[in-house]
């Protein structure tokens, strides 16, 4: 009777253990699941978009000619624009653009003001928040001054100096390159609608920095600006800004561009707008 006493002891014991062993396990797994991202068991925007049947784009509508908003019509026209009209209508949808500003671009994602966002450069700084799509365009970065003082001028390293102003539009890429750029130099940051190279127009800036496609428009518009001629630096990649869990939506767009750039889509699209990825 010892014996068989013993054994029954030892069986409760381990018959203990093991339910508080799987007490523990389904504890861990409830902790587990509680701390993981709320959109691994929300509805994908990929679902909220086919649901409602719209898509929501941010843009600013003052890159040409990537985006640019036509202030007699309030419509906006331009590359991205035909990107995301393409990609509304191959998803059955209709699109509605969402105004927007350089300095909350990257809120409006984080905020789901917007589903996708038209072009923006990937930085690591905007990483941190918001998911990119895969890239379909790389562009450089330059300088520019007015043309009558283009000779003062030549060089990126001549507008690095402590009597030197460059003006940057606040929250867009270029502000965060121009303290790397130029860090002898005085920045000036303006805000939206107003836009850096205004400043350099109206004499209140030496220069500004932006990408190569810009650039070569704006020197067309303005014939009175010219682009410092000392070559392109800081390659970077354009995509479309996304909820960064959102790994479903994310996956959705970016076979689309896959399957877009396959077809031909974007090697015309380059064209119609006379751009040329590096």
């Amino acid at each position: 009777f010892h014996g068989w006493t013993t054994l029954r002891q030892d069986y409760s014991h381990n018959l203990f253990l093991n339910q508080l062993s799987n007490s523990m396990k389904n504890l861990l797994l409830f902790a587990l699941f509680a701390f993981l991202p709320f959109s691994s068991n929300a509805e994908s925007n990929l679902d909220k978009i086919l649901s409602s049947g719209v898509l929501k784009v941010g843009t600013t509508g003052d890159w040409d000619p990537m985006t640019m908003k036509d202030p007699a019509t309030n419509k906006y026209k331009g590359f991205d624009i035909d990107v995301m009209n393409e990609l509304a209508k191959d998803m059955g949808v209709k699109v509605e653009f969402v105004p927007a500003e350089w300095k909350t671009i990257v809120s409006g994602i984080t905020s789901e003001r917007y589903d996708i966002s038209t072009s923006v450069t990937k930085t690591p700084k905007r990483a941190e928040v918001a998911g990119f799509t895969d890239t379909y365009y790389k562009y450089g970065t330059v300088p520019l001054v007015l043309k009558k003082n283009l000779k003062k001028f030549s060089t990126w390293n001549s507008l690095n100096n402590s009597n030197v102003t460059i003006a940057t539009t606040l929250g867009t890429s270029q502000e965060e390159k121009a303290k790397e750029f130029f860090p002898k130099s005085k920045l000036n940051s303006v805000e939206a609608p107003a836009r850096d190279f205004q400043e350099v127009l109206a004499g209140r800036a030496d220069g500004n920095i932006t990408s190569s496609t810009e650039a070569n428009k704006l020197v067309i518009t303005y014939p009175q600006l010219a682009i410092v001629p000392d070559g392109e630096k800081n390659p970077a990649f354009l995509a479309m800004m996304v909820n960064k869990n959102d790994n479903v939506w994310n996956d959705y767009v970016n076979e689309w561009i896959k399957n877009k750039k396959a077809s031909g889509f974007f090697d015309n699209l380059l064209a119609k707008y006379n751009l040329k990825s590096l």
